[in-house]
């Protein structure tokens, strides 16, 4: 059973209507079976439905229930690792030498355009502003960082732009920042009306969707793997398994191998139109270089949505929202005693790397998992790989297995500990981080 607050909260609220689902029945064959109704299984089905593939689509709860309902929208390009240390991460992967650069990293420097290609094509009501995001510094060290960062996107031939004190408070809205890079691939969606209008899209294209359809064991017989629910039973001779960070059943395994991050967002009713028109005019989403990082942005509707790393339990719920309060103020103090509407929180799978795994449990069957915080981009165009590689028409991403973490269950709950005192400390020195 999921915490109360472990759910979609706002999202949920303002997405569109899902598209009709039910549980699978009965006995059911398919050229390709994927498990997971997030942004990568969605992006797969209907990627490989449209190339003419008979697809079926298995997941355990609602479309959207994990990561690509609970995240703060943000559709960012490449991963939070700076351009150059991720092709060095990437470059003994791709055998190096004459083989050239990795070629994730350019895949996904391009992965936002893909998002705003397919809302377009399918006429996706997410609330999709391709507006731009930006990272914004608060200090010194921030700056230099962001420095950094532009000139290795710049050397690649993207037109980032570096911001200084005056810009960056016209884009934001506020004094509390010193510079800010602002990414034009980059932008915002609503998260879960995203997710639940690839699944339109997937069914469109001849894609079946079963919901609250948990697969329970999977085994090979031959050249056919055997999927088993409650109530059903699949066979297909490709498998594509998108779980992630919330995978169940077979795919628990490597979800464990990930370390879990909570990360929480509160939001507002709707501002005055007088107020929101002073807050990220230009529209963009942000987020700050510190380490445990705030988000900010507003949704269509003109509410506030502030988040940072946290789960929302019993234990930690108040402090948590007393930070979001005093964090919202001290960004914009016009917003100060605004009260919060909407409260939730979901798993980023992480890795020690932050590096994408490949999971291959058998013959025709593969997955990604590991997105570290970049799930929307990313796992739609890696979700066009896999449905190639499931088509034959391409390879798979070469990346490292999941291995077994050790200190798993111990890092997760120090960074949900360390976040919490984080949080709780600013108050107690009435500071504002």
């Amino acid at each position: 059973m999921l915490h109360p607050n472990d759910h979609p909260g706002l999202w949920l609220e303002t997405a569109p209507q899902a598209p009709q689902t039910a549980p699978l029945e009965g006995a059911h064959s398919a050229d390709i079976a994927i498990i997971g109704a997030g942004y990568t299984g969605l992006s797969a089905a209907l990627h490989a439905a449209a190339a003419g593939a008979r697809v079926v689509l298995l997941e355990a709860d609602q479309i959207g229930a994990g990561g690509s309902g609970r995240n703060v929208g943000l559709v960012n390009a490449g991963l939070w690792l700076m351009p150059e240390e991720l092709e060095r991460r990437l470059a003994p992967l791709a055998g190096g030498g004459d083989e050239g650069p990795h070629p994730l990293a350019n895949l996904l420097g391009e992965a936002p355009a893909a998002v705003w290609a397919l809302i377009e094509r399918h006429g996706i009501d997410c609330e999709a502003r391709p507006k731009g995001t930006l990272h914004c510094a608060p200090d010194a060290a921030g700056l230099a960082a962001l420095r950094a960062r532009a000139a290795q996107w710049q050397a690649r031939g993207v037109a980032v732009e570096l911001l200084g004190g005056e810009a960056t408070r016209a884009r934001t809205g506020s004094a509390a920042f010193r510079g800010a890079l602002l990414d034009p691939r980059a932008g915002t969606v609503q998260p879960l009306a995203y997710a639940r209008g690839l699944a339109r899209a997937a069914m469109a294209a001849g894609a079946a969707i079963h919901t609250r359809s948990p697969v329970q064991a999977a085994e090979r017989l031959g050249d056919t793997w055997r999927l088993r629910t409650p109530s059903g039973q699949l066979s297909a001779p490709r498998v594509i398994w998108a779980g992630n960070a919330y995978g169940t059943g077979p795919a628990a395994a490597p979800a464990k191998a990930l370390s879990v991050l909570p990360y929480f967002s509160f939001a507002t009713d709707p501002l005055p139109e007088a107020l929101r028109a002073t807050i990220l005019p230009g529209g963009e989403g942000a987020w700050n270089t510190a380490r445990i990082l705030t988000s900010w942005r507003l949704d269509a509707a003109g509410r506030f949505i502030i988040g940072s790393v946290g789960w929302l339990g019993r234990a930690d719920m108040a402090l948590h929202r007393a930070w979001a309060a005093r964090r919202m103020a001290h960004l914009y103090p016009a917003l100060a005693g605004q009260p919060f509407r909407h409260a939730w929180f979901g798993r980023i799978g992480t890795t020690l790397d932050a590096l994408p795994r490949l999971w291959q449990p058998g013959p025709g069957a593969f997955g990604l998992l590991g997105y570290n915080g970049r799930g929307i981009a990313p796992g739609t165009v890696l979700g066009r790989v896999l449905a190639e590689a499931a088509l034959g028409k391409g390879a798979l991403p070469a990346l490292a297995a999941p291995a077994r973490d050790k200190l798993r269950g111990a890092r997760g709950l120090g960074l949900r500990a360390g976040a919490a005192v984080w949080h709780a400390l600013g108050r107690a020195l009435g500071a504002r981080f």
